[in-house]
């Protein structure tokens, strides 16, 4: 037995070497990601001066293409082989995020630039997305899908963590717009290093297929399943209710309490720290409390999180509030992604990974798509506090509504089909 061996069967997946490639060019991305998330936001508030609605719009249009095409892009992606759409999808994601400094250099950009990049760079994520979800499985076998779900989610989490405070400095040196061209940069590489795998993947042509009954299958499949219909609809709340937070947050921040994108930036750095917490031991405590007490528990962590951000004021105090609001959530986010993924993943055939993924995915995003110009509404009527309080009640009731399900016997082993 050579050295390597233990160790690789101690950590199966560092036996995947497609994974291991598939793994470094999303962390990658994801970095440059979560730098354009602040970034894009400190571009509308301070440079573009957008109002409350205006937010809202940019937020809706980032996910507005899952509504419209969500679940076509499903049946597609269950159609054809998924590792080309992946790295189109990057590189066409690359060239539309610097059409941004690009606008900004020659003055061109204002508000709907803004939201049509924004819109078009929504389009492309869809494919990617429901590619992406879908292509895990032919990497790593049923087994490993939920610690290779779990290290996707420490990338995320290390990004999140990274992501914000690297966007945040790089805003005040360099501007938002040439922060901005950092994604651009970090997602041309992802699709060189995606397009050089070599991976066996199913390939059925489009011949014999039919939309409508392809769509139906992918609905009923969701929303007749014993368990993850409940997940699906517990999702869409939790979308709706965080999309509210999420487009107020920015405001509440830096116009309300007066701190600055480095400060903002901080705050989401806590939550990566939580989210790398959370999914270090989401596979252990999936195992020991089962899949779903844990991601019923995590729902019930995200209000309790996001109650601390109305409690906030300028200072330290309010700082360490609005810090550990994001830690909390970063928690429920590190724990749930991964065991939620996976136990999708392993409860359904291949055949259907793409219209099952597409479908939760859209949704949750047509949630959003709805969640962020009701926040910027309410925020513009009721004011900012309270809408972060409405957001909060109905993380709760939602939580609520999740733990009275069945899906609190969800168990990794128990559910698979066959």
């Amino acid at each position: 037995m050579t050295t390597s061996e233990p160790v690789r069967a101690r950590y199966p997946l560092l036996s995947s070497t497609g994974f291991l490639w598939f793994w470094s060019a999303d962390s990658l991305s994801l970095v440059g990601t979560y730098i354009t998330a602040l970034a894009l936001q400190v571009l509308a508030v301070d440079t573009l001066r957008a109002s409350p609605i205006e937010l809202g719009v940019l937020g809706a249009a980032r996910w507005l293409p899952y509504l419209l095409f969500g679940l076509i892009a499903g049946v597609l992606v269950d159609r054809y082989r998924r590792r080309p759409v992946l790295v189109a999808a990057d590189l066409v994601r690359a060239g539309l995020l610097a059409l941004i400094p690009l606008s900004a250099a020659t003055g061109a950009l204002n508000m709907p630039v803004l939201i049509a990049v924004v819109l078009a760079f929504g389009t492309v994520s869809l494919a990617y997305d429901a590619a992406h979800q879908s292509f895990l499985p032919t990497l790593v076998p049923p087994e490993l899908l939920t610690p290779a779900n779990a290290r996707l989610e420490q990338s995320s989490a290390v990004a999140q963590t990274c992501g914000p405070v690297i966007g945040g400095w790089l805003v005040r040196i360099v501007g938002a717009p040439l922060a901005i061209m950092v994604d651009a940069v970090s997602y041309l590489i992802s699709g060189l290093i995606v397009a050089r795998l070599r991976v066996a993947e199913r390939s059925e042509p489009p011949c014999d297929r039919n939309l409508r009954r392809e769509l139906r299958e992918g609905l009923t499949w969701v929303y007749g399943h014993r368990m993850l219909a409940p997940l699906a609809i517990a999702s869409h709340g939790w979308f709706f209710f965080s999309a509210v937070v999420s487009t107020v947050y920015v405001l509440f921040v830096i116009d309300e309490l007066g701190f600055d994108a480095s400060a903002l930036g901080l705050s989401f750095a806590f939550g990566g720290v939580g989210a790398v917490a959370g999914a270090s031991v989401a596979e252990r405590a999936g195992r020991r409390f089962g899949i779903g007490p844990m991601i019923i528990g995590c729902r019930w962590l995200t209000p309790m999180g996001y109650a601390l951000i109305p409690l906030a004021h300028n200072g330290v105090g309010g700082l360490a509030l609005l810090c550990s609001a994001q830690f909390l959530f970063g928690v429920s986010i590190g724990i749930d992604s991964p065991l939620e993924m996976g136990y999708r993943q392993a409860v359904t055939p291949d055949r259907l990974l793409g219209r099952m993924n597409a479908t939760m995915r859209s949704l949750n995003r047509a949630a959003i798509v709805i969640g962020a110009p009701v926040g910027g509404v309410l925020a513009a009527w009721l004011g900012i506090r309270w809408t972060l309080w409405i957001a909060v009640v109905g993380l709760l009731i939602s939580a609520l509504v999740f733990t009275g399900s069945g899906f609190r016997h969800a168990r990794s082993g128990a559910d698979l089909p066959g």
